[in-house]
């Protein structure tokens, strides 16, 4: 009889039939008056019943199991293909974590040098390890995170390891607690691999520091990989861990999203907490995913988000968020969406022709997918986007709100002390400077002129979209490639229309430039939605509908697979 049940599920539902019909003769007629003979036959009816009834693939099943299980890939792994194979038993926590430890260790510092990481967690496989005996008691009952090594912005305060923001002079800084978000990552089963380089302060877009030097664009060697998140989104594109945390005032998680070929979240204000994590501003700091896939940047966000009384901003996002951003996801959802494509965001002269080519085609894969385009201007934008940056006004007060928390053994005590020090690299310091020679702060008139910019910008923006019916706009993060490391800065980047707005806003792969010597792959080119308040479950399913359909990520060749 078993082996007719794994014949066809034609023949399976006759069995089925068949066995009902045993089983309620079996209870109907001889209830009371169970045998030996007749009890065996309802427990292996029931058996049967109720297996084969449940999985009618149950024939399928038994075969796949008898396959051997496909090897563990590496690189671009994901949280599912992580999860999928700890469960079939191709992997264990100590073989992932021993597998990006080295390649840390081969593409970091040696080989092509991306020059990523500040600092590694030394205990890292003492954490798998205890891991791996968890994963057995368990038997495979794990939390979301559950062995997920993260590369966090070292300006991320973590208990276990120094915070240093890129200064020598906070080389040895041990907060005496966690972030919010990293005791939240944490709890989720995650491991803290290591500290990324970055921007130093997150002042900039470079992604340079006094005490981790210059970070690379592993797909082009000579250019950054945008700022101020450089490091994390170096080191993810790279595959030295599964996924990655930035900072975000200006457009810092986004630019290295869209110059590394990733996901980057800069969420609504007041989603998620930012206490532990060292600031620019009270009024444009947020902090969000940097991943290789939407639905990775998805489930960090669904752990990250949360009320932190020690942020009251978070109090706004209380019931704003759905039971899963990675559950929601929906690859059918460009279907009927109506998207703005905001043209004084791109630019129009030949140095913009790479970037406004592959968002053209971005365009078309989205009508493909069944979006409504609408094309606008707003030309209040263009006006109001300069006035909208508050950062400079707020800078000193959110420091030393920082560096009283950090106790009595912190190494630096004071914004002031830190400016002194003369510790950080050039640019850096000149910025510091001026930051702390502002009078008067946040009773400046000036602060005062942009705070209001800034409900001229939100209420501008959501009544363009509210006129248009749109349901989110897109626009390249970056008008031009990303600088090169020979640049000043980093030119021309749309962050504004999130960072002045508050509004939330997901940056994706939108395509290569035309490969170089140097860059054989092409420079990747981020494509970036911005969408009402609260609006990430439906940014991130629009972004996941046109991952789906386009396939753009490709990992960068000076980082292949170790043998």
């Amino acid at each position: 009889m078993l082996y007719k049940l794994t014949q066809s599920t034609k023949s399976i539902a006759i069995l089925n039939f068949k066995l009902y019909n045993l089983t309620h003769k079996i209870i109907g007629g001889h209830l009371m008056k169970f045998t030996p003979r007749n009890l065996t036959s309802l427990v292996i009816a029931l058996v049967l019943i109720f297996g084969v009834l449940q999985f009618p693939a149950y024939g399928k099943d038994a075969k796949d199991k008898d396959k051997k299980a496909k090897p563990f890939v590496l690189e671009e792994a994901t949280v599912d293909s992580i999860h999928a194979a700890f469960a079939n038993g191709t992997l264990t926590c100590t073989a992932l974590v021993k597998s990006y430890l080295a390649r840390i260790n081969a593409y970091d510092k040696k080989g092509p040098a991306i020059n990523s990481i500040i600092n590694v967690n030394n205990d890292a496989l003492n954490l798998a390890a205890k891991m791996d005996k968890q994963y057995k008691d368990s038997k495979g009952k794990v939390s979301p995170l559950f062995c997920i090594p993260i590369i966090l912005k070292d300006n991320y305060n973590t208990k276990d390891m120094p915070t240093t923001g890129g200064n020598v002079a906070m080389k040895d800084s041990v907060p005496p607690s966690d972030a919010f978000t990293v005791d939240k990552m944490r709890k989720a089963g995650a491991i803290i691999l290591a500290k990324a380089n970055l921007q130093e302060f997150a002042r900039g877009g470079m992604s340079i520091s006094s005490l981790g030097g210059q970070v690379l664009n592993p797909y082009d060697l000579t250019l950054t990989p945008g700022g101020s998140s450089g490091g994390t989104g170096a080191a993810i594109a790279s595959n030295l861990a599964v996924l990655g945390a930035g900072s975000d005032t200006g457009q810092s998680i986004r630019s290295p999203a869209s110059a590394n070929s990733l996901v980057g979240v800069r969420p609504t204000r007041g989603l998620i907490s930012r206490a532990g994590v060292m600031p620019n501003s009270f009024t444009q700091d947020e902090i969000g995913p940097i991943t290789r896939t939407v639905k990775d940047a998805a489930r960090l966000l669904d752990v990250m988000v949360g009320y932190d009384p020690k942020d009251p901003i978070t109090a706004f996002g209380v019931g704003k968020t759905p039971k899963s951003y990675a559950a929601g996801l929906n690859a059918n959802s460009l279907k009927g969406a109506r998207i703005g494509v905001m043209t004084n965001l791109y630019g129009t002269e030949e140095r913009h022709a790479e970037v406004n080519k592959v968002m053209e085609q971005v365009i078309k894969t989205m009508e493909a997918k069944g979006a409504k385009i609408i094309r606008f201007s707003l030309p209040e934008y263009d006006t109001l986007s300069p006035k909208v940056g508050t950062a400079s006004w707020e800078a000193r007060s959110a420091m030393d709100k920082y560096f009283a928390e950090l106790g009595p053994n912190a190494p630096v005590k004071t914004f002031r002390q830190l400016v002194d020090s003369k510790t950080a690299s050039p640019t850096v310091q000149k910025t510091l400077e001026t930051e702390i020679a502002v009078e008067d702060g946040l009773n400046n008139q000036e602060y005062k002129d942009r705070t209001l910019n800034r409900d001229k910008l939100r209420l501008a923006v959501s009544s363009k979209m509210a006129d248009l019916g749109l349901d989110a706009i897109l626009y390249p993060l970056q008008k031009v490639l990303v600088a090169p490391i020979s640049a000043a800065d980093q030119m021309e980047r749309n962050g504004t229309l999130s960072n002045g707005t508050g509004f939330p806003a997901v940056t994706f792969p939108g395509g290569f430039s035309t490969p170089t010597a140097t860059a054989p792959l092409g420079v990747p080119i981020g494509a970036e939605l911005l969408g009402r308040d609260y609006s990430e479950p439906l940014l991130l399913s629009l972004a996941y509908s046109y991952e789906q359909a386009a396939k753009v990520r490709k990992a960068p060749l000076s980082t292949p697979p170790l043998k």
